[in-house]
């Protein structure tokens, strides 16, 4: 595929995503009790952007071992600090040894300290003893201050810059947009602790939102089982809620921009090159296309992606404007249907009239199921 042109780093990509949910809960509000989200004026259904980028994260994680920056397993300041020490910037650290403060640590977590066994890092952008010492300013006792207080100057010892380079933080960003998938596609802050500053990224997606308005159920379930040892004698099960969507069909669109994967250039006269690699779009492709396979759960029903259309241009800018390009892929409901509860119940209208020479459709996914 990486022949193909919709994988084309170097052309505007901008896309149409159909997908649909049935009996499940595609993205719960946990303002609203963890009910599917909606646009109170429509009752239309939403999901956000980053529930999208979650699913497309965990395929690429979980079917191709690609390295993801926004993880569960990891703090994202450790893997800042790891990508800096890996291009030879080193990091504050100390062995500690006094079981109280190492107590300590591990009780209070504070931040830009990182404790793995014994060894102690710090993983803030200053490297002033007095800004490692702030985290400790409240502490009460002592004794336990001052061990504190000469970890800092031991951490502080152990390097030589108070503060990194401009050098620095520009190699580390390199280091982890080269890395991490998420970082070159979707951009990412990487100025939580140390600062390699913000990426932005070439790929963007909007919000998700039904076509039709959708109607929430809540529903009551029970578990033959308690939780509490104490509840045994006067309950035999628990209660609980379960909200559901029965049917609605969602559309999502969204952009590839090449402008924001342009590596800066040493030389005028160098040629353009690209943080993004056309097996990086040809997996962003593949994951739009599988990611509800991969990430099935009791709570979230049957979801399938029903449509994905990529418009690609023949240059960087564009030949349209994406709002143009994203009238010509309707989902309708037949006219015959009052209240959808199928994919069949909605037909994929697609309006190639007049489209710009320059620009190719593809088709990578498109199901059209007959009226049952």
């Amino acid at each position: 595929m990486s022949n193909n042109i919709h994988t084309d780093p170097a052309k505007r990509h901008d896309f149409v995503l159909i997908f649909d949910v049935e009996d499940g809960n595609p993205n719960g509000d946990p303002d609203a009790g963890n009910l599917p989200r909606i646009d109170p004026e429509t009752m239309h259904g939403i999901i956000t952007d980053v529930c999208l980028k979650r699913k497309v994260r965990d395929y690429l994680q979980i079917t191709k071992n690609i390295p993801i920056f926004i993880q569960s397993e990891t703090a994202l300041n450790r893997l800042i600090s790891d990508a800096a020490s890996e291009i030879g910037v080193k990091q504050p650290q100390y062995t500690v040894e006094d079981e109280q403060v190492i107590e300590w640590f591990q009780s209070e977590s504070p931040a830009n300290f990182d404790l793995d066994g014994n060894t102690l890092t710090y993983l803030g952008e200053s490297r002033k003893e007095k800004d490692m010492r702030k985290a400790f300013a409240k502490i009460e006792d002592k004794d336990l201050k001052k061990k504190l207080n000469d970890v800092a100057t031991k951490l502080k010892e152990s390097v030589e810059k108070d503060i990194l380079t401009n050098d620095d933080r520009m190699n580390t960003q390199k280091k982890m947009v080269a890395k991490y998938y998420d970082i070159r596609m979707f951009g990412a802050v990487l100025s939580t602790g140390l600062n390699a500053g913000q990426v932005r990224g070439p790929a963007q997606l909007t919000f998700a939102k039904s076509v039709d308005p959708i109607f929430r159920l809540d529903n009551a379930i029970t578990r033959k089982a308690v939780t509490k040892e104490e509840d045994k004698k006067r309950k035999e099960n628990e209660m609980a809620r379960k909200p559901t969507i029965p049917y609605a069909l969602y559309v999502a669109h969204g952009f590839y921009n090449p402008y924001f994967a342009l590596k800066p250039k040493i030389n005028k006269d160098d040629l353009d090159d690209y943080t993004v690699s056309s097996d990086d779009l040809a997996n962003l492709w593949e994951s739009l296309e599988w990611m509800f396979n991969n990430d099935t759960a009791a709570a979230r029903g049957k979801m399938a992606t029903r449509g994905l259309y990529v418009f690609t241009h023949d240059n960087k800018r564009g030949n349209a404007p994406s709002h143009k390009l994203f009238s010509r892929i309707r989902a309708e409901k037949r006219k015959e249907i009052d209240s959808a509860r199928s994919f069949s119940h909605y037909k994929i209208c697609i309006n190639e009239d007049g489209l710009d020479s320059n620009i190719k459709l593809g088709k990578l996914v498109h199901e059209e199921e007959k009226l049952k």
